[in-house]
């Protein structure tokens, strides 16, 4: 029997994509997934609608989350698979999270003034419009007013993490992301570990409470796919995957391009919490 795939991490306008809820089941099922994970950043707004999109469509959608951590200098990204996302205290904590992005959004802003250019916090919200703000909205902007040429180019010059308007934010730290989405019946999973740098702290999270490693991702090398996957069997972690997906004219890559076979989803399902 031929197997099913998932992609188990997306993003929508919601959060800092370029693709409105409703269109990401379509697009999962032009490419021939069986299911979807919704996982925008520190947001689940974005499921509702896109769960009423994929009704018809005979398309599965995984509600999920991305929530940035932070220990010592290493940020860390904890994706949440199968959490209660109307829980009261879960949504509490995403309001928080909302409100800090909008107050970092507004000192990058007040640094690129300072460096000499003319952009408001209003041209940044227009963009993101129903999205928690993020830097993409900002890169954004200043392509929209031409002090860059392209989105990678601002990221670059001004606001990537060595940019002289970059502005670090207050960060969850991993074992409050881990144990908010095990609050909530979900099952926490390691982002695109690569990006981390640091495999050591992988034991560390573990103790706390992590269920999974997102070994297939676009800036993982086959190389690192094995690598991860022998660090997932030596803790007992599932392994999961998926494109990163944040729109067409953004970084990475598209819906499906990146996947895992259903069975994936039937694991952390019997992990999640009813």
């Amino acid at each position: 029997m031929e197997d099913s795939y998932v992609d188990l991490h997306t993003h929508t306008t919601c959060s800092d994509g370029i693709t409105r809820p409703e269109e990401i089941p379509g697009l999962a099922k032009k490419v021939g997934l069986k299911a979807i994970a919704i996982t925008d950043h520190d947001t689940v707004r974005a499921i509702d609608r896109a769960l009423q999109a994929a009704s018809p469509l005979n398309i599965e959608v995984i509600p999920g989350v991305e929530l940035s951590t932070m220990l010592n200098d290493s940020e860390i990204h904890i994706l949440g698979y199968f959490m209660d996302w109307q829980n009261r205290a879960f949504g509490g904590k995403m309001r928080e999270l909302k409100e800090g992005r909008l107050f970092r959004a507004e000192k990058m802003v007040a640094r690129l003034n300072k460096l000499g250019i003319n952009l408001h916090l209003d041209q940044v919200l227009e963009i993101a419009g129903e999205g928690v703000v993020g830097r993409p909205h900002i890169a954004d902007a200043l392509v929209r007013e031409g002090v860059v040429s392209s989105y990678a180019k601002a990221f670059d010059r001004y606001i990537g993490q060595h940019g002289p308007a970059y502005v670090s934010k207050r960060l969850l730290s991993p074992a409050e992301a881990i144990g908010l989405i095990g609050t909530a019946g979900g099952v926490p999973v390691l982002a695109h570990p690569a990006t981390m740098h640091k495999d050591e702290l992988i034991p560390l999270l573990v103790k706390w409470g992590l269920k999974g490693i997102e070994t297939i991702h676009p800036m993982h090398t086959p190389q690192l796919i094995q690598h991860y996957e022998e660090i997932s069997q030596r803790y007992g972690l599932v392994c999961t995957g998926g494109s990163d997906y944040h729109g067409k004219d953004r970084l990475l890559s598209g819906i499906g391009k990146y996947k895992i076979t259903y069975r994936t989803v039937e694991t952390l399902r019997r992990l999640s919490s009813p």
